[in-house]
């Protein structure tokens, strides 16, 4: 349960990184991050008052918000290094990095102990991505997309260690609480652009669904770190940049590069090993 869980949250991750990169493009991202947070939020009460919780502390709710926090950088930075046409660059950097803190702070911190079987997978996802994500863009001299996407991996860290950490009793209101936290850290970065340039009632409504994608890819992520290591979870939810190419290939008839192919062979083959870990 637990891998299809992460793997769900992979999809959903993949599709709302996708939608909010072309959106970004032509929306300034800021406004895109922050309003995604809006439709975030406004999913997650929902989520958090269907599924029953046990007892909700401050401790559940302080997790939530220090990764709420970390999904206000993510967001804030990828959407900037996607809008700057860098995502071969940003979204491999974001997603290798990512995974590389994550599991080093859930075996380090947490005590966490994978199995060989899991750390090979590790090692094989992490070349993987990077060849996934590439594609065939050689964006990678972009001013300041290293940047970003260094920035953005340390709040994947932060958004996937403080979630995993909140009490399976707390329901989904650590999701919640984390929408709220970013909405308010987001607050004045789209205070400026929104005096300057006016917004469209159908590119609000884009962003909205695209932040309710994301609260429900951190949905599933937070269900399947209630049955998996929390870095075999971080480590196949973060599968996201696969997504983006398998839409390429399926839908807009897209060719994949020799790099992609190996890339999603690799991907395949570490997800065979974290499932059988």
């Amino acid at each position: 349960m637990g891998i299809g869980l992460a793997l769900a949250s992979a999809v959903a991750y993949g599709i709302v990184d996708f939608a909010g990169g072309i959106l970004s493009r032509r929306v300034h991202y800021a406004f895109v991050a922050w309003v995604g947070q809006i439709g975030g939020l406004v999913c997650a009460l929902v989520l958090a008052m269907i599924v029953p919780a046990e007892r909700v502390e401050a401790t559940d709710l302080s997790w939530g918000a220090l990764s709420g926090i970390g999904s206000a950088v993510t967001m804030l930075f990828l959407n900037r290094g996607l809008s700057r046409g860098a995502m071969s660059t940003v979204l491999p950097i974001s997603a290798v990095t990512g995974v590389a803190l994550s599991v080093l702070a859930g075996v380090l911190f947490l005590g966490e102990q994978p199995s060989v079987l899991a750390w090979v997978g590790f090692i094989v996802m992490l070349p993987a991505l990077w060849l996934v994500s590439r594609g065939r863009s050689t964006d990678g001299a972009q001013p300041g997309a290293v940047r970003d996407g260094l920035i953005a991996s340390a709040g994947v860290t932060v958004q996937y260690i403080g979630l995993g950490l909140a009490g399976p009793e707390s329901g989904l209101w650590a999701v919640a609480a984390g929408r709220i936290a970013a909405v308010v850290v987001l607050t004045p970065t789209v205070l400026p652009i929104r005096r300057v340039r006016p917004f469209t009632w159908p590119d609000t409504a884009k962003a909205l669904l695209i932040g309710a994608g994301a609260a429900i890819g951190l949905t599933l992520y937070l269900l399947a770190t209630r049955e998996e290591l929390l870095s075999i979870a971080v480590t196949l939810a973060s599968l996201y940049p696969a997504i983006p190419v398998l839409l390429g290939v399926f839908v807009l008839r897209e060719r994949c590069t020799r790099g992609q192919i190996a890339g999603l062979v690799g991907a395949t083959l570490a997800v065979v090993l974290l499932s059988s870990a």
